[in-house]
């Protein structure tokens, strides 16, 4: 049996800078991994199926960790049957990236596995056939995004302690895609000026969260009581930066939603697994 973590990341900002022919947004944003992680353990198997144990309220043949599978049997090279368990403790559908980082952390062992053999930037262009996030777990690093996300400059970040809150709604990324005062226009920029002036970088998906789900919008209000809050990815999640004069059991203990308390990652713990 192997188990291994799997983490998950913020969006320190997230703009929309275009809109593709086929309908994709271009965007840019900053993956932060962090120290909240689901927990998954890889059983090899005599049969030939691929069984998940953890996650019954997703079908199985939407379920990106078999999906993850299923793109990995042509270049298996020693292929077995597994189960899979996961402990989850990434809220889902919460902008986390916890689905992506399933499905990188499936890939990244099962290239061991089943001896596929693949290099990470192998892995990373199948993982971006599952979701746009894919590749950034699989790479194992903070990065500068752009593109739809795919196209990765990995940075160096400082080290920092994030309080997120977890409002109790789901967000439909595809309806706050849809709607019409969704700014698509940000004007494109550099790591460069993201270091002199953070706080010039928002998410261009906060207005639309927070009219659209007041959960978001009582969380938000929550937070910048003590600093900025800031939503990550298309949310439902939102969080602030630590600072020295923050009382971090304070905040925690007076939440009006989940809360949760994580470090930041300078790399994914799965960058030099070996199985």
């Amino acid at each position: 049996m192997i188990r291994v973590p799997s983490p998950a990341k913020l969006n320190l900002f997230l703009h929309i800078t275009g809109r593709r022919e086929n309908g994709y947004h271009e965007l840019q944003s900053i993956f932060q991994l962090i120290d909240l992680c689901d927990w998954m353990e890889f059983y090899p198997t005599t049969s030939k199926k691929v069984l998940i144990d953890g996650l019954a309220s997703v079908d199985l043949q939407n379920n990106l960790i078999y999906k993850a599978a299923q793109i990995l049997k042509p270049f298996a090279q020693k292929q077995t049957g597994l189960k899979i368990n996961i402990e989850k403790n990434i809220p889902m559908g919460a902008g986390l990236g916890g689905g992506s980082s399933n499905a990188a952390t499936t890939l990244i062992v099962l290239n061991q596995i089943w001896q596929c053999g693949l290099k990470t930037e192998q892995l990373a262009q199948l993982g971006l056939q599952l979701g746009a996030d894919v590749p950034i777990f699989v790479h194992g690093k903070n990065a500068w995004a752009e593109g739809v996300g795919e196209i990765l400059s990995f940075i160096k970040l400082d080290q920092k302690k994030f309080i997120i809150l977890k409002p109790d709604c789901f967000i439909s990324t595809q309806l706050l895609f849809s709607q019409k005062t969704l700014t698509r226009d940000t004007k494109p920029t550099k790591f460069c000026a993201y270091q002199l002036k953070p706080s010039d970088f928002g998410n261009n998906f906060e207005h639309l969260a927070r009219s659209l789900y007041p959960e978001v919008d009582e969380a938000m209000k929550y937070l910048d009581q003590f600093g900025t809050a800031k939503l990550t990815g298309t949310g439902a999640c939102v969080f602030i930066e630590i600072n020295e004069q923050m009382n971090i059991d304070e905040i925690l203990k007076y939440s009006p939603c989940k809360s949760y308390l994580v470090n930041s990652l300078s790399e994914s713990p799965l960058i030099h697994l070996e199985v």
